[in-house]
């Protein structure tokens, strides 16, 4: 079958051949799973594909949480920028572009975390930022965002769109978000289609920065897979939620070791905003004597992404 596929590659190359359909894996068919056409977005040549990307509205949802750009001093904005700021700093010193975010269990923040670093990564000029859901159990990230979970990643894995009908550009930023797409029911035998590895290959090639959001790591093994794909994981953790039995147990799940970091979440937004209004707003000398005494009896923030405690997963 490999042989077959060569020459059709080469007939193709030489104009004898229009882009073959590839033929799926007999695992995959068994399991349901359709490859996608070979289109030409995943050829060599890429440059025009995010002209054709449709734009859409910057509509978030009341309770989504995310970040605003309008208000850059608030605590969660700060945050964000921190956690931007180390992961810029380690791509500098390494090839990182591609990073999966997700968590030991459910409901630690994950989802949440994953938007808002991208919302932060895309509000640096010229940072172009693909937000991609690969939570294809539980996606969350086309509700944040107000837009159509469907055509999105299963749709073009299995070629039922092309990749740039499955991208969406946010109006007014450099942040581009590619939903979960249609419900399958075989979520990790779909991402071990190697269309996915090609996939992974090539986004680099057009975004600075690709981050995944994806399930929890003992939930199932789609985190696990992804990370032997990507640069890097981030593991987040919920403070009163997240359990040392169970971080450890997630740490050892991955396959390998490229865990960027840890992003602690859930610290109290009056512990947060009570330091950063500090910092970024003008006081008399007697409201910083009074602020000082007030601040010396809440404890330190301990992490990134900190919100009141109604993050959602």
């Amino acid at each position: 079958m490999s042989r077959v596929h060569d020459a059709l590659r080469r007939a193709e190359k030489t104009g004898e051949l229009a882009p073959p359909v590839v033929q799926p894996h007999p695992e995959t068919r068994s399991a349901g799973v359709v490859a996608p056409t070979a289109t030409l977005e995943m050829g060599a040549n890429l440059a025009g594909l995010l002209e054709l990307v449709e734009e859409v509205p910057y509509r978030t949802a009341t309770d989504s949480l995310l970040i605003d750009a309008t208000r850059p001093h608030e605590a969660p904005m700060e945050e964000f920028r921190t956690l931007r700021t180390r992961l810029n700093h380690m791509q500098s010193l390494q090839p990182i572009h591609t990073v999966v975010v997700t968590s030991a269990s459910p409901a630690e923040g994950k989802s949440l975390t994953a938007a808002n670093l991208a919302l932060a990564e895309a509000h640096l000029a010229g940072n172009t930022t693909l937000l991609a859901d690969f939570d294809f159990r539980r996606p969350l990230i086309h509700t944040m965002f107000g837009i159509d979970r469907s055509p999105g990643i299963t749709d073009y894995l299995t070629g039922q769109a092309p990749l740039h009908k499955v991208i969406k550009r946010i109006a007014g930023t450099n942040l581009y978000v590619m939903p979960a797409g249609s419900a399958v029911i075989n979520p990790l035998e779909l991402l071990n289609l190697r269309e996915v590895k090609h996939l992974m290959d090539r986004l680099p090639s057009l975004f600075q920065w690709v981050i995944m959001d994806s399930p929890p790591l003992l939930f199932a093994a789609d985190a696990n897979l992804l990370g032997t794909l990507c640069d890097g994981t981030l593991l987040v953790v919920r403070i009163g939620h997240t359990t040392i039995d169970s971080v450890t147990r997630a740490m050892q799940s991955l396959c390998n070791n490229n865990v960027l970091g840890i992003v602690v979440n859930g610290a109290r937004r009056g512990e947060l905003y009570s330091k950063y209004t500090y910092y970024h707003s003008y006081y008399s000398p007697k409201e910083d004597d009074e602020r000082d005494g007030a601040e010396e009896a809440q404890p330190e923030m301990a992490g990134v992404g900190a919100t009141d405690g109604k993050q959602k997963e």
